[in-house]
């Protein structure tokens, strides 16, 4: 058995996004085929607390629209790169002894993540993707902004993305690493309940202050060009 969680949008209350943790029969292997046993049996078992529309996002998702949301396929263009989000994430990382290695934005996403300087580098002390900072806090808030501001760019996908109630991730261990691209998926859909994302994503102020559950009303100005991202939209 094995457990990995289902996330939920919760457009009402923040952090805007519930995570169910699932208990299901796993199917060990590494093939495509084993990971899709895992898959359909984690939906199954989240079926049983009522949760029937989940879209596995990753490169062993059953569906041709569960691959292409892969943060190693979903395509991200900024300050004159295209490249997939995974790419922005590990390229976009500041290190205590170095960074960011912008040259991970042209290498294919399995490569950019397997970078051996990603781990000889230190502690990450913050983002820089070009030439914009994103802090470290929240922890998920950089891998989230860039998923969302990816998905603005391909309107087919987020509309695909909004007929789902529920998101999965086989390879995600919540115990291993934060960031998941279901639980972006699962933000871009609550937020898309309340908000213009593709607005909220170009400025980043307002962005942070609504994941760090600090916007009220008057607090953050949504029209204040100095954090205006640039973005080709």
């Amino acid at each position: 058995m094995a457990n990995r969680p289902i996330f939920i949008p919760t457009p009402s209350a923040f952090p805007y996004v519930t995570a169910i943790a699932t208990e299901f029969e796993w199917y060990a292997g590494f093939s495509k085929t084993q990971a899709q046993k895992s898959i359909a049996a984690l939906h199954r078992a989240a079926a049983q607390s009522g949760v029937r529309s989940i879209l596995e996002i990753s490169s062993k998702s059953p569906t041709h629209i569960g691959v292409q949301l892969s943060a190693f396929n979903l395509i991200l263009r900024y300050a004159g790169f295209t490249m997939s989000v995974e790419c922005a994430f590990q390229g976009s990382k500041v290190f205590e002894k170095g960074g960011p290695y912008q040259d991970l934005y042209t290498m294919s996403s399995r490569d950019a993540k397997h970078d051996p300087r990603l781990t000889s580098s230190g502690r990450i002390i913050g983002f820089r993707l070009s030439d914009q900072d994103v802090p470290t806090q929240p922890v998920t808030a950089f891998y989230d902004w860039l998923y969302l501001t990816a998905l603005v760019q391909h309107q087919e996908l987020a509309g695909e993305v909004l007929s789902y109630e529920g998101f999965s991730d086989i390879a995600f261990n919540p115990e291993k690493s934060w960031n998941c691209q279901a639980r972006s998926a699962a933000l871009f859909v609550a937020l898309s309940k309340n908000h213009n994302v593709g607005e909220l994503v170009a400025n980043l102020r307002a962005y942070l202050a609504l994941v760090r559950g600090t916007q009220q009303g008057g607090h953050v100005n949504d029209h204040d060009e100095s954090n205006q991202l640039k973005l080709p939209w």
